[in-house]
């Protein structure tokens, strides 16, 4: 039996990120050459959780996808005194696909990882049925299911980023060939969707059961088949709503971990450690030498109750500045503190995201009484805010919902961009002027120029400059 993701290899595909360890030994032995022609069971697993290692790659990094989406939804500045690109660039723009410009990151990575999954998929299905030298047929279905959806996650980050450029998606190609094809964004999110409703209805199949490799802590409580379920709805809840499919997310929300008896911080995360051998969480910047919250954040906080404190939300995820840092005329008073030791965890989506999910499609389908109490529960339980007593429409409660987005996920993500973009009001954001120029809003990030160039002809968009507005 071949098992296949049918997702595309871009240009310059690498084959497997960097030696990470997740308790699991080498994850690069055997190679990945020897896996593909003689795969054993050993190798196999090995790739199989090396899709954790892959799927964290960028998230957690200083020029990764929180830091770069943060600039860029105005929730932080990086002030790098080695690299001036994060505001010349990031700020002011364009964005440039160019090395070694920033605007074609958070590409290549994504297809890394899943190039991987389809390397582990092909091996896979060259073992026997029988272990213990092969997989059980459960097992294969169990790690198809756990590749698609990691694959998802890893395609929905790139998407995330191209947005109307779009995407390739087709392949299990040869990464020297010609390039899978540019699709839509419409076509890359009906790809995610499918990759996630299949993996769905493998994990079913399988019924409750341990994945056969090891799972990182990061999925701790989601690492059987049908726990890992209720993540893989999550995901598809964010998918939908992002497609403005309300009912559906309801639907997906009612399988996945959405709960609002649970702990907010319930959920699956990107996990680092400072062990010999892993990586360790580089969104953590103690004494703020580059990483400072934007200023806007304290300026738009409400108040707690009692009226003299901001959110608690802003109080908890920022400190303030001993003295104000400065860089190319701008500046900030609060240092972030939404990461505290190398060791944290950065989620990947959590239950407090789902409760205002869950808000955010009954704002959809005008169901405004069921919003207001999933509102006013974050409201009250994060940010100490006082309750709200209504809504007077659908454009009331949905500036509620992204204020209460904007603070719960701040720097998790890049929401505040991704949901500004989806209802049209980047425009809300700030432009505020710097020692390079007046701040651009960008809607989107243009591909590698490498990319481009493996292209004839070249795609009518994403090959240029973002020049932003």
């Amino acid at each position: 039996m071949r098992f296949s993701i049918a997702l595309p290899a871009t240009a310059a595909m690498l084959l497997l990120g960097g030696c990470n360890s997740l308790d699991v030994g080498d994850l690069n032995a055997p190679g990945v050459s020897e896996t593909q022609n003689n795969p054993t069971r050993v190798g196999v697993l090995s790739l199989a959780s090396g899709l954790q290692i892959g799927s964290r790659f960028g998230q957690g990094q200083q020029n990764g996808f929180n830091v770069l989406l943060g600039i860029t939804g105005r929730e932080l500045y990086n002030f790098d005194p080695a690299d001036p690109r994060f505001v010349t660039e990031m700020v002011v723009g364009p964005l440039d696909g160019g090395s070694p410009a920033f605007g074609g990151n958070l590409f290549s990575q994504g297809y890394t990882d899943i190039r991987t999954a389809n390397i582990l998929l092909r091996a896979m299905g060259k073992l026997s049925d029988t272990p213990p030298g092969g997989m059980s047929p459960a097992e294969k279905e169990a790690t198809l299911a756990y590749a698609q959806t990691l694959v998802a996650l890893d395609l929905l980050r790139v998407i995330d980023t191209r947005d109307d450029n779009g995407a390739p998606t087709d392949v299990d190609i040869d990464p020297s060939g010609t390039p899978a094809p540019i699709k839509t964004k419409a076509e890359v999110f009906q790809h995610i969707v499918n990759l996630l409703d299949s993996a769905a209805v493998h994990l079913q199949t399988v019924g409750d059961a341990p994945f056969p490799f090891e799972m990182s802590q990061g999925y701790a409580g989601f690492d059987r088949t049908l726990t890992f379920l209720k993540f893989n709805r999550a995901l598809r809840a964010r998918v939908a709503v992002y497609l403005d499919d309300w009912a559906g997310a309801l639907t997906a929300l009612s399988a996945s971990f959405f709960d609002t008896t649970k702990p907010f911080s319930l959920g699956v995360y990107h996990t680092f450690s400072t062990a010999p051998g892993d990586s360790t969480n580089s969104l953590f910047d103690p004494n703020a030498r580059a990483l400072v919250a934007h200023p806007s954040l304290q300026t738009d906080a409400q108040l707690q109750v009692g009226g003299l404190l901001p959110d608690k939300r802003f109080v908890d995820k920022t400190i303030p500045l001993a003295s104000p840092h400065t860089s190319q005329g701008l500046s900030s008073s609060q240092a972030l503190n939404v990461y505290r030791s190398p060791s944290d965890p950065v989620p990947v989506i959590r239950n407090e995201e789902l409760i205002l999910l869950h808000a955010e499609a009954s704002i959809g389908l005008n169901d405004l009484a069921t919003a207001l109490s999933d509102i006013n529960l974050v409201r009250q339980t994060a940010g100490n805010l006082p309750a709200l007593g209504s809504f007077a429409d659908q454009t009331a409660a949905r500036t509620e919902l992204l204020y209460n987005k904007r603070y719960s996920l701040l720097f998790e993500g890049g929401h505040r961009w991704i949901d500004l973009r989806h209802y049209g009001l980047l425009n809300t954001l700030p432009q505020e002027v710097t020692g390079a120029g007046t701040a651009k809003r960008f809607s989107r990030f243009p591909f590698p120029t490498n990319e481009c160039l493996a292209r004839n002809p070249q795609p009518a968009k994403g090959c240029g400059l973002e020049a932003g507005s």
